[in-house]
């Protein structure tokens, strides 16, 4: 009788604690929910502000055109005169010169494609091989890449 007791309480209080459990998630579950469709409503509001100030900029340049200078592939500037209270667009910024991967970069990349290609060849233990292949010719390309682009340096220097 006792032991039909226990198993009774048991189950009674994994019932009970299951139930609350459940109900928590469902409840941060459902907040999640709210969150991200709160910030998706926010992005769509930002999005719909920069869509009507591309517009009052669109409408504002239509007003300021003159007949003789309209063109049908030409664009007029936005007139000065209109009580507008659009911000000016921001100039584009300047082209940069693309700057490529160091040669420590460039070596580390290589260096762990190459070592997690041979640690998988070379042991048994196909992922654990490549895993540490990876780490060892990641490091050695590494290295061998830094010294390279420290020569690099120095040659520029003296130069």
């Amino acid at each position: 009788m006792k032991q039909i007791v226990l198993a009774l309480a048991t189950v009674v209080t994994l019932f009970s604690c299951s139930n609350n459990n459940s109900s928590d998630t469902a409840a941060a579950v459902e907040k999640a929910k709210k969150e991200t469709i709160d910030s998706i409503n926010a992005i769509n509001v930002a999005k719909q502000q920069v869509i009507d100030s591309m517009n009052a900029v669109k409408h504002s340049a239509h007003k300021g055109k003159t007949m003789e200078a309209a063109t049908p592939n030409s664009y007029a500037a936005p007139s000065t005169a209109a009580a507008d209270n659009t911000p000016a667009p921001a100039p584009a910024p300047a082209a940069k010169k693309k700057k490529g991967w160091s040669h420590t970069a460039k070596g580390a990349v290589v260096g762990a494609g190459a070592g997690a290609i041979t640690g998988a060849i070379i042991n048994p233990d196909h992922v654990k091989g490549a895993a540490i292949g990876t780490i060892i010719g990641a490091g050695v390309g590494a290295g061998t890449g830094a010294i390279v682009d420290h020569a690099k340096k120095k040659k520029a220097a003296n130069q």
